[in-house]
Protein backbone atom coordinates (compact mmCIF):
# COMPACT_ATOMS: atom_id res chain seq x y z
CA UNK A 1 0.00 0.00 0.00
CA UNK A 2 1.14 3.57 -0.81
CA UNK A 3 2.47 5.11 2.44
CA UNK A 4 3.53 8.60 1.35
CA UNK A 5 1.25 11.41 2.36
CA UNK A 6 -1.09 12.35 -0.53
CA UNK A 7 -0.44 16.07 -0.61
CA UNK A 8 -2.11 18.02 -3.42
CA UNK A 9 0.60 20.65 -3.62
CA UNK A 10 3.50 21.51 -1.35
CA UNK A 11 2.89 20.10 2.15
CA UNK A 12 3.04 23.55 3.78
CA UNK A 13 0.48 24.93 1.31
CA UNK A 14 -1.91 22.07 2.01
CA UNK A 15 -1.49 22.36 5.77
CA UNK A 16 -1.90 26.14 6.03
CA UNK A 17 -4.58 26.80 3.43
CA UNK A 18 -6.59 23.56 3.15
CA UNK A 19 -6.30 21.63 6.41
CA UNK A 20 -5.75 24.30 9.09
CA UNK A 21 -8.61 26.82 8.45
CA UNK A 22 -11.34 25.04 10.48
CA UNK A 23 -9.04 24.56 13.46
CA UNK A 24 -7.70 28.12 13.34
CA UNK A 25 -11.24 29.46 13.05
CA UNK A 26 -12.30 27.53 16.14
CA UNK A 27 -9.29 28.86 18.05
CA UNK A 28 -10.30 32.42 17.19
CA UNK A 29 -13.82 31.83 18.53
CA UNK A 30 -12.53 30.13 21.69
CA UNK A 31 -9.88 32.72 22.53
CA UNK A 32 -12.01 35.78 21.76
CA UNK A 33 -15.41 34.79 23.18
CA UNK A 34 -16.44 38.39 23.84
CA UNK A 35 -16.53 39.04 20.09
CA UNK A 36 -18.71 36.04 19.29
CA UNK A 37 -21.01 35.87 22.33
CA UNK A 38 -24.67 36.44 21.36
CA UNK A 39 -23.61 38.10 18.14
CA UNK A 40 -26.66 39.05 16.07
CA UNK A 41 -24.98 41.10 13.35
CA UNK A 42 -21.59 40.87 11.68
CA UNK A 43 -19.45 44.04 12.08
CA UNK A 44 -18.36 45.68 8.83
CA UNK A 45 -14.70 44.75 9.28
CA UNK A 46 -15.56 41.07 9.72
CA UNK A 47 -18.09 41.25 6.89
CA UNK A 48 -15.47 42.55 4.45
CA UNK A 49 -13.04 39.72 5.25
CA UNK A 50 -15.48 36.83 5.63
CA UNK A 51 -18.20 37.61 3.10
CA UNK A 52 -16.58 39.85 0.50
CA UNK A 53 -12.98 38.59 0.37
CA UNK A 54 -13.59 34.90 1.12
CA UNK A 55 -17.18 33.79 0.55
CA UNK A 56 -17.98 35.76 -2.59
CA UNK A 57 -14.42 35.83 -3.92
CA UNK A 58 -14.06 32.05 -3.75
CA UNK A 59 -17.05 31.74 -6.10
CA UNK A 60 -15.18 33.73 -8.73
CA UNK A 61 -12.01 31.69 -8.30
CA UNK A 62 -13.86 29.02 -10.30
CA UNK A 63 -13.17 31.21 -13.36
CA UNK A 64 -9.56 30.03 -13.34
CA UNK A 65 -10.70 26.43 -13.57
CA UNK A 66 -13.30 27.04 -16.29
CA UNK A 67 -13.78 30.14 -18.44
CA UNK A 68 -10.13 31.25 -18.28
CA UNK A 69 -8.77 27.76 -18.93
CA UNK A 70 -8.86 27.06 -22.65
CA UNK A 71 -8.70 23.28 -22.32
CA UNK A 72 -11.34 23.02 -19.58
CA UNK A 73 -13.57 25.54 -21.31
CA UNK A 74 -13.53 23.48 -24.51
CA UNK A 75 -14.31 20.34 -22.54
CA UNK A 76 -17.26 21.78 -20.63
CA UNK A 77 -18.38 24.49 -23.06
CA UNK A 78 -22.06 23.39 -23.30
CA UNK A 79 -22.34 23.35 -19.50
CA UNK A 80 -20.48 26.61 -19.03
CA UNK A 81 -22.80 28.38 -21.45
CA UNK A 82 -26.03 26.59 -20.60
CA UNK A 83 -25.94 26.62 -16.80
CA UNK A 84 -25.83 30.43 -16.33
CA UNK A 85 -28.66 30.87 -18.86
CA UNK A 86 -30.79 28.21 -17.18
CA UNK A 87 -30.00 29.63 -13.75
CA UNK A 88 -31.30 33.04 -14.80
CA UNK A 89 -34.43 31.73 -16.54
CA UNK A 90 -35.43 29.20 -13.89
CA UNK A 91 -34.45 31.50 -11.03
CA UNK A 92 -36.53 34.35 -12.41
CA UNK A 93 -39.51 32.05 -12.82
CA UNK A 94 -39.27 30.81 -9.24
CA UNK A 95 -38.81 34.32 -7.87
CA UNK A 96 -41.86 35.59 -9.74
CA UNK A 97 -43.98 32.82 -8.21
CA UNK A 98 -42.61 33.15 -4.68
CA UNK A 99 -39.52 35.04 -3.53
CA UNK A 100 -38.91 32.89 -0.45
CA UNK A 101 -38.92 29.76 -2.60
CA UNK A 102 -36.11 31.22 -4.68
CA UNK A 103 -34.01 31.69 -1.54
CA UNK A 104 -35.06 28.28 -0.26
CA UNK A 105 -33.89 26.51 -3.43
CA UNK A 106 -30.68 28.54 -3.42
CA UNK A 107 -30.01 27.71 0.24
CA UNK A 108 -30.43 23.97 -0.23
CA UNK A 109 -28.30 24.08 -3.38
CA UNK A 110 -25.60 25.89 -1.40
CA UNK A 111 -25.84 23.34 1.41
CA UNK A 112 -25.45 20.50 -1.08
CA UNK A 113 -22.37 22.18 -2.55
CA UNK A 114 -20.78 22.74 0.87
CA UNK A 115 -21.40 19.13 1.87
CA UNK A 116 -20.04 17.74 -1.38
CA UNK A 117 -16.87 19.83 -1.15
CA UNK A 118 -15.87 18.11 2.07
CA UNK A 119 -16.47 14.72 0.48
CA UNK A 120 -14.44 15.84 -2.53
CA UNK A 121 -11.45 16.81 -0.41
CA UNK A 122 -11.68 13.51 1.45
CA UNK A 123 -11.63 11.64 -1.86
CA UNK A 124 -8.65 13.63 -3.13
CA UNK A 125 -6.66 12.79 -0.03
CA UNK A 126 -7.69 9.12 -0.29
CA UNK A 127 -6.65 8.73 -3.91
CA UNK A 128 -3.57 6.57 -3.15
CA UNK A 129 -5.24 4.30 -0.62
CA UNK A 130 -5.94 0.68 -1.43
CA UNK A 131 -7.95 -0.31 1.59
CA UNK A 132 -10.81 -2.69 2.41
CA UNK A 133 -14.22 -1.47 1.28
CA UNK A 134 -15.48 -1.02 4.83
CA UNK A 135 -12.75 1.58 5.47
CA UNK A 136 -14.04 3.66 2.58
CA UNK A 137 -17.66 3.27 3.67
CA UNK A 138 -16.83 4.48 7.18
CA UNK A 139 -14.93 7.50 5.82
CA UNK A 140 -17.73 8.38 3.42
CA UNK A 141 -20.45 8.09 6.04
CA UNK A 142 -18.39 10.08 8.55
CA UNK A 143 -17.62 13.01 6.27
CA UNK A 144 -21.24 13.17 5.08
CA UNK A 145 -22.87 12.80 8.48
CA UNK A 146 -20.40 15.29 9.98
CA UNK A 147 -22.22 17.86 7.84
CA UNK A 148 -25.71 16.35 7.76
CA UNK A 149 -26.12 16.03 11.54
CA UNK A 150 -25.58 19.77 12.24
CA UNK A 151 -28.06 20.52 9.44
CA UNK A 152 -30.56 18.10 11.01
CA UNK A 153 -29.98 19.79 14.36
CA UNK A 154 -30.70 23.14 12.71
CA UNK A 155 -33.89 21.82 11.10
CA UNK A 156 -35.14 19.85 14.10
CA UNK A 157 -34.34 22.26 16.94
CA UNK A 158 -35.39 25.51 15.29
CA UNK A 159 -33.55 27.72 17.77
CA UNK A 160 -30.60 28.92 15.66
CA UNK A 161 -30.00 32.67 15.70
CA UNK A 162 -28.60 32.81 12.17
CA UNK A 163 -29.58 32.04 8.60
CA UNK A 164 -27.82 30.74 5.54
CA UNK A 165 -29.18 33.55 3.36
CA UNK A 166 -32.52 34.86 4.66
CA UNK A 167 -35.07 34.05 7.35
CA UNK A 168 -37.47 31.12 6.80
CA UNK A 169 -35.30 29.57 4.09
CA UNK A 170 -35.16 26.12 5.74
CA UNK A 171 -38.04 23.83 6.64
CA UNK A 172 -37.94 23.90 10.45
CA UNK A 173 -39.78 21.22 12.41
CA UNK A 174 -39.25 20.93 16.16
CA UNK A 175 -38.98 17.21 16.85
CA UNK A 176 -37.15 16.12 19.99
CA UNK A 177 -37.52 12.41 19.19
CA UNK A 178 -36.00 12.75 15.72
CA UNK A 179 -33.24 14.98 17.10
CA UNK A 180 -32.42 12.42 19.80
CA UNK A 181 -32.09 9.68 17.18
CA UNK A 182 -29.93 11.88 14.96
CA UNK A 183 -27.68 12.78 17.91
CA UNK A 184 -27.30 9.15 19.00
CA UNK A 185 -26.31 8.20 15.47
CA UNK A 186 -23.76 11.03 15.47
CA UNK A 187 -21.97 9.70 18.53
CA UNK A 188 -22.09 6.14 17.21
CA UNK A 189 -20.52 7.46 14.02
CA UNK A 190 -17.71 9.13 15.99
CA UNK A 191 -17.03 5.89 17.86
CA UNK A 192 -16.97 3.76 14.70
CA UNK A 193 -14.72 6.23 12.88
CA UNK A 194 -12.25 6.26 15.79
CA UNK A 195 -12.13 2.46 15.85
CA UNK A 196 -11.59 2.41 12.09
CA UNK A 197 -8.58 4.78 12.31
CA UNK A 198 -7.07 2.71 15.13
CA UNK A 199 -7.54 -0.45 13.06
CA UNK A 200 -6.03 1.32 10.04
CA UNK A 201 -2.92 2.27 12.00
CA UNK A 202 -2.47 -1.17 13.56
CA UNK A 203 -2.86 -2.84 10.16
CA UNK A 204 -0.80 -0.51 7.94
CA UNK A 205 1.49 1.10 10.54
CA UNK A 206 0.84 4.50 9.04
CA UNK A 207 -1.81 7.22 9.03
CA UNK A 208 -3.19 9.30 6.18
CA UNK A 209 -2.70 12.64 7.92
CA UNK A 210 -4.39 14.92 5.32
CA UNK A 211 -7.47 12.71 5.07
CA UNK A 212 -7.83 12.55 8.85
CA UNK A 213 -7.38 16.33 9.04
CA UNK A 214 -10.10 16.91 6.43
CA UNK A 215 -12.59 14.66 8.23
CA UNK A 216 -11.74 16.06 11.66
CA UNK A 217 -11.86 19.62 10.35
CA UNK A 218 -15.29 18.94 8.89
CA UNK A 219 -16.48 17.63 12.25
CA UNK A 220 -15.05 20.68 14.01
CA UNK A 221 -16.31 23.42 11.70
CA UNK A 222 -19.83 22.08 11.23
CA UNK A 223 -20.50 20.98 14.82
CA UNK A 224 -19.13 24.07 16.52
CA UNK A 225 -20.34 26.46 13.82
CA UNK A 226 -23.96 25.26 13.87
CA UNK A 227 -24.64 23.15 16.97
CA UNK A 228 -22.34 24.32 19.77
CA UNK A 229 -22.25 28.06 19.11
CA UNK A 230 -25.40 29.96 18.29
CA UNK A 231 -24.30 33.24 16.80
CA UNK A 232 -24.15 34.64 13.28
CA UNK A 233 -20.49 35.65 13.43
CA UNK A 234 -19.31 32.29 14.81
CA UNK A 235 -21.35 30.42 12.21
CA UNK A 236 -20.05 32.60 9.39
CA UNK A 237 -16.42 32.38 10.49
CA UNK A 238 -16.38 28.60 10.85
CA UNK A 239 -18.55 28.03 7.78
CA UNK A 240 -16.97 30.48 5.34
CA UNK A 241 -13.28 30.19 6.26
CA UNK A 242 -13.40 26.37 6.33
CA UNK A 243 -15.02 26.31 2.90
CA UNK A 244 -13.73 29.30 0.95
CA UNK A 245 -10.01 29.35 1.74
CA UNK A 246 -9.43 25.63 1.01
CA UNK A 247 -11.35 26.00 -2.25
CA UNK A 248 -9.23 28.94 -3.42
CA UNK A 249 -6.10 27.05 -2.39
CA UNK A 250 -7.22 24.05 -4.44
CA UNK A 251 -7.80 26.30 -7.46
CA UNK A 252 -4.33 27.77 -6.99
CA UNK A 253 -2.60 24.38 -6.67
CA UNK A 254 -4.17 22.91 -9.79
CA UNK A 255 -3.96 26.21 -11.66
CA UNK A 256 -0.18 26.28 -11.14
CA UNK A 257 0.06 22.80 -12.66
CA UNK A 258 -2.16 23.58 -15.63
CA UNK A 259 -0.58 26.96 -16.39
CA UNK A 260 2.59 25.14 -17.42
CA UNK A 261 0.74 23.33 -20.22
CA UNK A 262 0.51 24.92 -23.64
CA UNK A 263 -3.10 23.75 -24.08
CA UNK A 264 -4.26 25.77 -21.07
CA UNK A 265 -4.09 28.99 -23.10
CA UNK A 266 -2.36 32.35 -22.59
CA UNK A 267 -4.29 33.64 -19.59
CA UNK A 268 -3.44 31.08 -16.92
CA UNK A 269 0.34 31.69 -17.00
CA UNK A 270 -0.37 35.36 -16.24
CA UNK A 271 -2.39 34.58 -13.11
CA UNK A 272 -0.29 31.64 -11.93
CA UNK A 273 3.21 32.95 -12.59
CA UNK A 274 5.82 33.84 -9.99
CA UNK A 275 3.94 36.91 -8.75
CA UNK A 276 0.58 35.89 -10.14
CA UNK A 277 -1.01 35.48 -6.72
CA UNK A 278 -1.59 39.24 -6.60
CA UNK A 279 -3.46 39.14 -9.91
CA UNK A 280 -5.19 35.90 -8.89
CA UNK A 281 -6.62 37.50 -5.76
CA UNK A 282 -7.00 40.97 -7.24
CA UNK A 283 -9.37 39.86 -10.00
CA UNK A 284 -11.67 37.82 -7.76
CA UNK A 285 -11.67 40.52 -5.06
CA UNK A 286 -12.66 43.12 -7.66
CA UNK A 287 -15.47 40.96 -9.05
CA UNK A 288 -16.68 40.19 -5.52
CA UNK A 289 -16.77 43.91 -4.67
CA UNK A 290 -18.70 44.73 -7.83
CA UNK A 291 -21.24 41.95 -7.22
CA UNK A 292 -21.78 42.84 -3.56
CA UNK A 293 -22.14 46.50 -4.48
CA UNK A 294 -25.00 45.59 -6.79
CA UNK A 295 -26.55 43.30 -4.17
CA UNK A 296 -26.41 46.05 -1.56
CA UNK A 297 -27.81 48.71 -3.88
CA UNK A 298 -30.65 46.57 -5.23
CA UNK A 299 -31.58 44.27 -2.34
CA UNK A 300 -29.87 44.42 1.05
CA UNK A 301 -29.09 48.13 1.61
CA UNK A 302 -26.99 47.22 4.65
CA UNK A 303 -23.51 48.54 3.78
CA UNK A 304 -24.09 51.84 2.03
CA UNK A 305 -20.88 53.24 3.52
CA UNK A 306 -18.89 50.50 1.76
CA UNK A 307 -20.67 50.77 -1.59
CA UNK A 308 -21.54 54.47 -1.79
CA UNK A 309 -20.48 54.56 -5.46
CA UNK A 310 -23.34 52.25 -6.41
CA UNK A 311 -25.94 54.52 -4.80
CA UNK A 312 -25.31 57.22 -7.39
CA UNK A 313 -27.24 55.17 -9.94
CA UNK A 314 -31.02 54.68 -9.92
CA UNK A 315 -32.18 51.09 -9.71
CA UNK A 316 -35.76 49.87 -9.71
CA UNK A 317 -36.74 47.51 -6.91
CA UNK A 318 -40.36 46.48 -7.50
CA UNK A 319 -41.25 42.79 -7.59
CA UNK A 320 -40.95 42.42 -11.36
CA UNK A 321 -37.54 44.12 -11.37
CA UNK A 322 -36.28 42.02 -8.45
CA UNK A 323 -37.42 38.86 -10.24
CA UNK A 324 -34.73 39.64 -12.81
CA UNK A 325 -32.13 41.40 -10.66
CA UNK A 326 -31.92 38.86 -7.81
CA UNK A 327 -31.55 35.72 -10.00
CA UNK A 328 -29.11 37.61 -12.25
CA UNK A 329 -26.91 38.49 -9.28
CA UNK A 330 -27.14 34.90 -8.05
CA UNK A 331 -26.01 33.44 -11.39
CA UNK A 332 -22.28 33.33 -10.46
CA UNK A 333 -22.86 31.37 -7.27
CA UNK A 334 -25.44 29.04 -8.85
CA UNK A 335 -23.02 28.35 -11.69
CA UNK A 336 -20.27 27.74 -9.14
CA UNK A 337 -22.45 25.31 -7.18
CA UNK A 338 -23.46 23.29 -10.25
CA UNK A 339 -20.29 23.11 -12.34
CA UNK A 340 -18.11 22.33 -9.35
CA UNK A 341 -19.41 18.77 -9.54
CA UNK A 342 -17.87 18.38 -13.01
CA UNK A 343 -14.66 20.38 -13.23
CA UNK A 344 -12.60 18.20 -10.88
CA UNK A 345 -13.10 14.97 -12.77
CA UNK A 346 -9.73 14.94 -14.44
CA UNK A 347 -8.52 11.38 -13.82
CA UNK A 348 -4.74 11.37 -13.91
CA UNK A 349 -4.38 14.84 -12.36
CA UNK A 350 -6.15 13.77 -9.24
Amino acid sequence: METRQPWLGKPLTDIVFILAPPFLSLLVVVYFPQIFRDNADIPDSWWIVLILLIDVAHVYSTLYRTYLNRQLYARFKPLLIGIPVLALVIGSGIYLVNGIWFWRVLAYLAVYHFVRQQYGFMRLYSRFEKTPAWYRYVDQFTVYYATIYPLLYWHLSGDRRFNWFVEHEFFISNSHAALWIATALYFIMLFVYTIKEIHYFLHFRTLNVPRIAVITGTLVSWYFGIVYFNGDLAFTLLNVVSHGIPYMALIWIFGKKEAARAESGRLLPIFFGQYGVLLFLGLIFLLAYFEEGLWDRAVWKEHRNLFSLFYHFPLGADKSALALIVPFLAVPQITHYVIDGFIWKRGKDM
